[in-house]
């Protein structure tokens, strides 16, 4: 039986009666609860007897029931499709025409218009799951037994379609079999030392990698209690420390915490683990985290396509933790860093990152000609990140191949002027993005966050940088912000950057 669903439930503890997961709403889940929700849901499913590899599309707020909906979508056999809850009109019409689900699962309250799109791309079902256990999927699941066999599911038959942003073009739903991801969660659960009596606080939303699938199937394999909540509150959050042992989070919730007085390393004393991904984690707050904790950060690299790559080593004898890295390739994932033209570049050297593995996605939903543009003759997958390998086999990132700025025909690398810049007295982030330039095609244009109560002179900031780096490197104008815009899991948005300033040489 490969349907990753049977693999979490043989993690179960053998006492279903302890609580598996407690809501910050002061609610607690046993494991028997979750088994049950999760077999009436499933009932649901299977009696409206879907076509083979049906897709249920879920936009919804984070709850408990949520997870049963992801666990019996899993366990009846069908195809998980979870959405951003922040996801509109246009982007919905899209994802339902071409995603074509079966079953359509929304909030109450976005009822009228999501039904309305469903049932014009031909949706045959329209569920509504609250956030305070309310909705008709939970009416009509009530009406089913609490038992479900589980379908029976090969390694390489699709689990969940996940939806890239899209800041390049339309969005393309990465297709992640049960093989990928029971293989991903298999290996970090080894790798990050994962134990008995470990309890996670799950403080991250549920449509994406980082708490579908990394923070919510840690737990769930390892049997693991799970402190829940719907939203990140920081003063919360460090409240809970002493009766949890693993946080995941994403930078800006680091950030948040460390604004908080309460944050020491009494209130951390209890914690084994502190992980940080989606979004590239600054050595300052790298730094200041250690400072403040006593706990040094760890941070890993992956993507909707793959799941985990590489991580910082828990286990200090495979080495140290490094701020600015996202350690080594994870165990059965191969990682090389090729130029242009193909070849690999040398140890230290900056080109594209290329995986594989057992984690790797089977392909773009309906795109088989993008699927093959984005694999290498010998099956690797092109990441679109570009990053070095130095000579202790550390990875970092340096950014995203469509953020590269060519500039009178020398390659710029944005990451590398962002150092420089989050470096500089008063400076608390920076963003540089490429815009038309009629001399150089493309030049560098930044934008700077002041550190509160700082002033940052836009003139003399280029002025320094100018001592500093080579001269192509230099961005042309700069510009003081107060924040950068961001998606929901804290990654600048650079395309929103570039849109605002595209006009500034034209």
């Amino acid at each position: 039986m490969s349907n990753l669903f049977a693999a979490l439930r043989a993690a179960f503890p053998s006492d279903l009666d302890s609580t598996a997961i407690e809501t910050d709403t002061g609610l607690a889940y046993s494991w028997r609860d979750l088994e049950r929700g999760t077999a009436m849901i499933a009932n649901l499913l299977a009696s409206l007897q879907l076509e083979e590899g049906a897709r249920i599309a879920v936009q919804v707020e984070k709850s408990v029931e949520a997870v049963m909906l992801y666990l019996a979508t899993l366990q009846a056999g069908y195809v998980f499709l979870p959405l951003n809850t922040a996801y509109q009109k246009a982007e919905i019409e899209y994802f339902v025409g071409n995603a074509e689900p079966a079953v359509v699962v929304c909030s109450p309250a976005n009822f009228g218009w999501v039904s309305k799109i469903a049932f014009q791309a031909g949706t045959r079902h329209v569920f509504t799951l609250g956030d305070e256990r309310n909705g008709s999927l939970l009416e009509r699941a009530a009406k089913h037994a609490d038992d479900f066999e589980t379908a029976a599911r090969a390694a390489d038959d699709l689990a969940a379609i996940l939806y890239t942003s899209g800041t390049t073009g339309r969005s393309k739903g990465a297709m992640l079999t049960h093989g990928n991801l029971l293989a991903n969660a298999q290996t970090l659960k080894d790798y990050w030392g994962w134990r008995e009596g470990d309890v996670l606080i799950h403080a991250l939303p549920i449509f994406h990698v980082h708490g579908l699938f990394v923070a919510l199937h840690g737990a769930l394999l390892n049997g693991s209690k799970m402190i829940w909540f719907a939203k990140f509150d920081p003063k919360k959050t460090i409240e809970r420390f002493h009766d949890a042992t693993i946080f995941m989070g994403v930078p800006t919730l680091y950030v948040r915490m460390l604004a908080e007085s309460r944050l020491n390393p009494v209130a951390a004393r209890n914690m084994r683990l502190f992980v940080s991904g989606s979004a590239p984690l600054l050595l300052e707050t790298f730094a200041a985290w250690k400072e403040r904790t006593g706990h040094t950060i760890l941070e890993r690299y992956g993507m909707s396509e793959t799941v985990m790559l590489t991580s910082n080593p828990y286990d200090e004898k495979l080495g140290e933790r490094r701020g600015g890295t996202v350690g080594f390739p994870l165990p059965g994932v191969q990682l090389r860093v090729r130029d242009d033209q193909g070849n690999d570049v040398p140890t230290g050297e900056i080109g594209g990152i290329q995986v594989q593995g057992p984690g790797v996605f089977k392909g773009y939903w309906r795109m088989p000609e993008k699927t093959q543009e984005e694999f290498t003759a010998d099956g690797f997958f092109r990441t679109g990140d570009v990053g070095k390998v130095d000579e202790h086999g550390y990875v970092t990132i340096v950014g995203r191949s469509k953020d590269l700025i060519i500039s009178g025909g020398y390659n710029v690398y944005p990451a590398e002027i962002e150092g420089y810049i989050n470096e500089l007295p008063g400076v608390a982030e920076s963003a540089v993005v490429g815009v038309p330039h009629p001399d150089f095609g493309e030049v560098g244009v930044v934008i700077v966050v002041p550190r509160a109560g700082a002033q940052v002179d836009a003139d003399q900031l280029i002025a320094t940088l100018k001592s500093q780096l080579a001269n192509f490197k230099i961005p042309k104008r700069c510009f003081v912000m107060q924040e950068l815009p961001r998606n929901t899991m804290g990654k600048v948005q650079k395309n929103v950057l570039r849109e605002q300033h595209k006009a500034l040489f034209a």
